[in-house]
Order: C-alpha cells, then structure tokens, then sequence
C-alpha cells in the first residue's frame, strides 16, 4: 500500500510539474514583443510614364 501512495503521488507531482513548466513557456512565449511587419526586399515602384510603355 505503502508502494502505491508514493507511485501515485510522484505521477502526481510529476504531472503537477509538467502543467507549470508548459504553463510558464506559454506565458514567455506570449510575453515576447510582436515583431515589426516590414519586408525585407522593397522594390521601387516604376514611373507612371515608364508603366505606360
């Protein structure tokens, strides 16, 4: 009986801690700032008289 309480409350524990730790990496992942939306290539648009051509 004795076997069985301490394998029961060490899963127990062990799931305790698996909820905290993946708990804990959510909310750093959440707290990291949102990157800027900015393209990394920018092509010059043409002229309006060059488009006509």
């Amino acid at each position: 009986m004795h076997r069985t309480l301490a394998a029961a409350l060490t899963a127990a524990v062990a799931a305790a801690l698996a909820v905290g730790a993946g708990l804990g990496i959510v909310a750093l992942l959440n707290a990291t700032p949102d990157q800027p939306n900015r393209p990394l290539v920018h092509y010059e648009s043409p002229d309006r008289d060059q488009r006509d051509q």
